[in-house]
């Protein structure tokens, strides 16, 4: 009888070891699995980064003769400075002051409490107005073709942005977000993202937080240099540029 009760204590020490290394293999094989992960997400966004500082800082060097004579074409079309600065919400709600070269006239943000009732944003949430009246003649051509953009490439340098991404929001227009809107907020904004490849402003305002989505869920250093690609006949088309 004590032979019997000694065997069975063996076989349950037996049991209770083998399963405790089953565990230890399968809590081993999930902590390598989440360091792969964590790796992989680290050196994308490694190469993500690298990519932004290249092509930023090679791009403000190629088109430096381009940046004089818009920065020349500005000043002597309107008074006013040569460049506009906005505070716009980055990363996690972060603010960070965005640049642009000024296409309106200096006093257009006084005046836009006026023209909201010609919001052409059926949403609301942003203003979008095709003929807005504070444009200046230089400052149309510059919208149309995306020229006004150009010093966010300094943004994108120093890190408030990235090359692609989704587009940094004003401070109001967060406040209006929803929780699933603020998704938007979990990555670097970027000069172009899919919706701007897809129809700028034609692109209404819930359209473009599902395309923001869409790229969040499944970023990769590919898709960013495919949404690049993209970006050039969608700026030389000038669909939804204004």
């Amino acid at each position: 009888m004590a032979s019997f009760l000694e065997r069975s204590k063996d076989a349950d020490l037996d049991q209770l070891v083998r399963e405790l290394a089953s565990r230890t293999r399968g809590n081993r094989r999930r902590s390598l699995r989440l360091l792969a992960w964590k790796v992989t997400v680290k050196a994308s966004y490694a190469t993500k980064r690298l990519m932004d500082i290249v092509l930023s800082a090679v791009g403000m060097l190629l088109l430096s003769p381009v940046y004089l004579a818009i920065a020349a074409a500005v000043k002597l079309s309107s008074p006013g400075p040569v460049f506009f600065v906005q505070t716009r919400v980055g990363r996690y709600g972060r603010y960070f002051k965005f640049y642009k070269f000024r296409s309106m006239r200096q006093d257009a943000e006084s005046q836009k409490a006026a023209l909201m009732a010609k919001n052409e944003s059926k949403d609301g949430v942003i203003f979008k107005m095709k003929d807005d009246p504070r444009i200046t003649r230089v400052g149309r051509f510059l919208r149309r073709t995306s020229l006004d953009e150009l010093p966010q490439l300094w943004n994108v340098f120093i890190g408030d942005m990235s090359l692609v991404g989704p587009r940094p929001p004003v401070p109001s227009e967060v406040l209006e977000y929803t929780l699933e809107d603020r998704k938007r907020l979990d990555v670097i904004p970027g000069i172009t993202c899919l919706w701007q490849i897809k129809g700028r402003s034609e692109i209404p305002f819930n359209e473009q937080v599902r395309l923001d989505k869409e790229y969040i869920l499944a970023p990769s250093v590919w898709k960013d240099i495919v949404i690049l690609f993209k970006t050039i006949p969608a700026i030389l088309g000038g669909r939804g540029a204004y």
